[in-house]
């Protein structure tokens, strides 16, 4: 992963990328027990936070490399679908839309195991512009 996409709250959380590109982005988290709320199971929160970490380091090697400035979240929609508590999740971040000002990217978390989608959710984030030197 390039330093400059490098998120040492990524690298507490635990999130390994196996794939980045402008268009896609592909990230695996092993869950256990720091990642849970009180009943046992994975906090929401994580879930939202693969969808904003997958979705902004993708949206950035898109926007830095058309020289539109870095980009931001600006909406977070995402929706918990089954339980998990233990174990590898894989998560792809796709870009949906990508335009000058504006870029929206879908992103499935699914459990390693039997590929079951467990979180779903998409981020629409703003170019901030090129730096004018």
């Amino acid at each position: 992963m390039s330093t400059e996409f490098r998120s040492s709250f990524d690298e507490l959380l635990g999130l390994k990328f196996e794939e980045i590109s402008p268009t896609r982005t592909v990230a695996t988290l092993e869950a256990d027990d720091r990642h849970h709320q009180p009943f046992g199971q994975v906090h929401g929160g994580v879930y939202c936070t693969l969808v904003e970490s997958l979705a902004s380091v993708g949206a950035n090697a898109y926007s830095l490399s058309q020289d539109l400035g870095p980009s931001v979240g600006v909406a977070n929609s995402t929706d918990m679908l089954r339980g998990h508590k233990t174990g590898v999740l894989r998560a792809v971040g796709t870009a949906i839309h990508q335009g000058r000002t504006q870029q929206l990217w879908l992103v499935e978390i699914r459990r390693d195991s039997d590929g079951a989608l467990v979180a779903r959710g998409q981020l629409r984030l703003q170019h901030l512009g090129a730096s004018r030197a």
